[in-house]
């Protein structure tokens, strides 16, 4: 544990001594020992000890102290105005944050103030509108293992299974696998911010304590996951599965396996944890589970992995879904940034999860499509939609914030003004043919009665705070507006007071006024005080005046204060009704906002379509007849969605596998768009799964389960794997798992090792994945070699990208043409890399005479020059086209470079290593 955490140990030795104020500070730092405690005291949040002194540094603030009868301790202090700021720092810097706040005023306490933690706030569970994106799920993970081993879902003895909660919008999904792969695929396709584990699961990081008799499960997380290891006690199986009980039913009729149980279970006791207690009392009373209970969580939707078009990691980095892979790319440079034109955030985050997952089966595919389709034709429903969308708040975050008794007046207008949308929304539906426009209609609930109450009860424009009034509207409660009207009468009566008084005094000047220290009073400058009625009280003199009150208008004060205070309170308690009149209709407000969310995804991917120019995919099933093996590809016209976006004209290419051409190895020199042109075959196969037109001409395509890549190369310092190494695991992975239902993208498999070992390995890779798999497969190389090993093999072929050359530079075309590539085109494209010419040259020479030895293997072998021996006739030296000698070591290496067969960085970086060695 972090030593800035937890109870200061100088406070700690003197626990009894404390100070009733800081032996709060102290009890609640060991009560939640994991977190850094922010402390209210009045107007800001402090720290103490050990915890400020690491708090100052980590936030840029100053370090003070605080001293008392039992010491002097460091201190430093945040302003509450702007604290979500300061926390977001914390949170980035890798700790969990307690918020002690103050529950009770300061003058209703004859000791020191109540505190409690009011909540605990860690990467997973945030609720806080400041430090979450809108566009996005925010998820907290949970993982549990089970006893058994077997293969195949649903299974009681499932192997490791995972819960998945954010916290915000109250989306609860569970899973289970006996495939520990399968659940790493899930927890990166779902990126959690926080991962809570118990004992069975061994963090690797973090505060948990290694174990070598569990296995290590730190690769499951990402290393911007925080690993929170959790109380043991909440995984146990029958605890666990009362927890889900008081939330959803039974759990044996909702999850699939004892380890789904336990990860559910204990994913809602951390978010109750989380949530923290209004007091002391309430924290105190662990058997009081319904104080704990968060109400919003209404929902828990099991689901299986295979239900949906698989995409593990590597995937989702490799086709740039959600973040481009280019380091200096624009933000929207991703499949979602191309498709995302929802107009809310509820759409938004629709939007992903289709895309993190998309559908396999074909009537749900065509349920959205056909959505798409009409919306594509009806521009002017489509075009309003977008526009009354975009007056649509945020309402699963809004009815979570209302259910967790954290919402203000201001939410509940927010919530108002979006349901006077909804009737419009559904106009806009009213006529849809389609049968998924149709159930969206009768999906758009637009709660009358809901808004009514609010409308009702809450003005218009109510101020942030809700305990300081003017938030209920007139004529809601009769005793509030007769405490209004009282209030009203008395500040009448003492506006008028001022001119009574000048009548009754003679004195002119004489003003009535009021302060939050002495109230009402009546002011009279030092001249007129000759002039001031015996009944004037003295109440202040200040240098030019003094001021007085009169027993009259002390009373009607006391009147207007009381009625004013009595009325405050009864604005908080009439709203804390409202609030959970409208709490109580949380599953009706969360059923339209994911039915407005539905309404907005679609209405984006069809803005798109239309824009974009994008085709309507046909979905092929597959042929049961010829088996699994049915699958196809036909796509005419196809084009890039993210790279169309950002070129000022792009080249459309078809695609096409059959059975009988299922396998595609893919030649070219590099710029000339073979990469490009394997992911765009990706994203049109994804898109359609997604429910969404493609840019193509036309696409008739089969879906697929599951779309692997290997794509870039890339390495793993951290971890101590090469690139190579990198390469080789993730082609574990896709031999291991692919099957004839796959999609297979390969892209210079083999160049992190040498080019014998290369080429064997490719061509191994590529056998296997024509005779064993049969996966549809997209394999891009400039291993030349491996394109005369399709011809042994029935169901593959060549693909290669045309290309010019006009006075002696290339002209790429990026047109994908049958057949294999005549060159690699390396030295031409080390002259577009701006490599010096005289290298350059030098590159030439050594290809010609590459080309024209006995010991090369001819165009495109992968065979290394030999060089020659001592014997036959070799010297010390070589002279070159400038004059001058060349070693006889630096010849031998040049002459041994396989320029063909190198990518333009690689023979960048060889021919300026041996251009450095000539001017040693």
């Amino acid at each position: 544990m972090d030593p800035a955490l937890g109870p200061p140990e100088a406070m700690a030795e003197k626990r009894d001594e404390l100070t009733p104020m800081m032996g709060q500070y102290h009890d609640l730092c060991e009560r939640y020992d994991d977190a850094l405690v922010l402390f209210q005291v009045g107007d800001f949040y402090e720290t103490f000890c050990g915890a400020a002194e690491r708090t100052a540094r980590l936030l840029e603030v100053t370090l003070t102290s605080r001293e008392d009868s039992t010491g002097e301790y460091p201190m430093t202090g945040i302003p509450i105005d702007n604290a979500e700021s300061y926390i977001e720092d914390l949170l980035e810097a890798g700790y969990r944050v307690a918020v002690a706040d103050q529950v009770e005023e300061p003058g209703e306490s004859s000791g020191v103030v109540e505190r409690a933690v009011t909540r605990v706030i860690t990467p997973g569970t945030l609720t806080e509108d400041e430090l979450l994106s809108s566009d996005d799920n925010n998820f907290v993970a949970a993982v549990a293992r089970g006893p058994g081993d077997h293969d195949g879902l649903p299974d009681r003895d499932a192997h490791l299974a995972l819960a998945l909660l954010d916290v915000s919008t109250g989306d609860f999904l569970a899973t289970s696998s006996s495939s520990e792969e399968a659940i790493a695929d899930e927890i990166s396709r779902f990126d959690p911010a926080e991962a809570v584990v118990g004992p069975d699961v061994r963090a690797g990081r973090g505060d948990a304590t290694p174990d070598s008799s569990v296995p290590d499960d730190t690769d499951f997380f990402p290393e911007d996951c925080m690993v929170t290891p959790f109380d043991e006690a909440v995984f146990d199986r029958d605890r666990a599965a009362e927890t889900v009980a008081d939330y959803f039913g039974a759990p044996d009729s909702l999850l699939a396996s004892d380890p789904e149980i336990r990860a559910c279970g204990a994913l809602l006791e951390y978010a109750e944890y989380a949530r923290g207690s209004e007091s002391e009392a309430e924290a105190e009373a662990d058997d009081e589970r319904e104080s704990d209970r968060l109400e919003y969580l209404t929902h828990l939707r099991r689901y299986d992995p295979r239900e949906y078009l698989l995409l593990d990691a590597v995937a989702l980095r490799s086709l740039e879904l959600f973040e481009p892979r280019a380091v200096h790319s624009r933000d929207d440079a991703t499949l979602v940034g191309v498709l995302d034109e929802t107009a809310s955030a509820l759409g938004g985050r629709k939007l992903r999860d289709w895309l993190r997952r998309p559908l396999l089966e074909p009537d749900r595919i065509e349920a959205r499509l056909d959505a798409v389709e009409e919306l594509n034709g009806s521009v002017r429903a489509r075009e309003k939609l977008q526009e009354l969308l975009r007056d649509v708040y945020d309402l699963e975050r809004l009815i979570g914030r209302i259910s967790r008794e954290r919402a203000n007046a201001r939410d509940l207008r927010s919530l108002r003004d979006t349901l006077a949308v909804v009737p419009d929304v559904r106009a806009q539906l009213e006529d849809a043919d389609c049968e998924r426009l149709e159930q969206l209609h009768a999906d758009l609930d637009p709660l009358a009665d809901v808004r009514e109450v609010i409308d009702d009860a809450i003005v218009e424009d109510p101020p942030i705070e809700i305990t300081e009034g003017g938030i209920i509207a007139e004529g809601y409660d009769g005793d509030l507006d007769d405490l209004r009207e009282t209030a009203r009468d008395g500040k009448q009566w003492i506006d008028d007071l001022a001119e009574r008084e000048r009548e009754r005094t003679g004195i002119d000047s004489l003003k009535v006024g009021y302060n939050s220290v002495h109230g009402y009073y009546i002011e009279v400058t030092n001249p007129n005080l000759d002039s001031v009625p015996e009944d004037y009280q003295r109440r202040q003199t200040l240098k030019n005046s003094e001021r007085f009150v009169t027993p009259e208008l002390k009373e009607r004060e006391d009147e207007i204060v009381g009625a004013e205070e009595r009325a405050d309170e009864l604005e908080y308690e009439l709203f804390r009704d409202v609030r959970k009149t409208v709490a109580d209709e949380v599953e009706r407000v969360q059923d339209l906002a994911d039915a407005l969310a539905t309404v907005d995804a679609l209405v984006s991917l069809s803005t798109v379509a239309a824009q974009y120019d994008y085709a309507r995919p046909e979905l092929l099933e597959r042929d049961r007849e010829r088996g699994e093996r049915g699958l196809e590809i036909d796509i005419e016209g196809g084009r890039h969605p993210v790279v169309e976006r950002t070129q000022a004209s792009f080249v459309p290419n078809d695609a096409r596998f059959t059975d009988g051409q299922r396998l595609a190895v893919i030649t070219g020199p590099n710029m000339s768009g073979k990469s490009t042109y394997m992911r765009q075959v990706a994203q049109i196969v994804l898109l359609s799964q997604v429910g969404s037109f493609v840019p193509a001409k036309s696409a008739r395509l089969t879906p697929v389960d599951r779309i692997f890549t290997r794509v870039g190369a890339s390495d793993d310092i951290a971890g101590g794997r090469s690139t190579f190494m990198v390469e080789m695991d993730e082609l574990a992975t896709i031999l291991r798992e692919a099957d004839e239902r796959s999609l297979v993208l390969l892209d210079e498999v083999g160049r992190g090792t040498s080019t014998a070992d290369g080429l064997a390995i490719a061509q191994a890779i590529t056998e296997h994945l024509h005779d064993e798999v049969g996966a549809t497969t997209l394999f891009a190389t400039h291993h030349h070699p491996l394109t005369e090993v399709t011809e042994q093999l029935a169901d593959a072929f060549t693909l290669h990208f045309e290309v010019d050359q006009a006075d002696g530079e290339v002209v790429f075309r990026h047109e994908v043409a049958p057949g294999a590539a005549t060159g690699s085109y390396g030295v031409e494209v080390a002259t577009a890399a701006g490599v010096p010419e005289p290298v350059v040259e030098r590159s030439r020479e050594l290809v010609a005479e590459a080309e024209d030895s006995p010991h090369a293997g001819g165009e495109g072998t992968g065979t290394a020059v030999e060089e020659p021996t001592a014997d036959a006739g070799s010297t010390a030296s070589r002279t070159t086209a400038d004059g001058g000698d060349v070693p006889a070591d630096v010849a031998a290496e040049l002459r041994a470079l396989d320029l063909g067969h190198m990518t333009p960085v690689e023979a960048l970086t060889e021919l300026d290593r041996l251009k450095r060695l000539l001017e040693e």
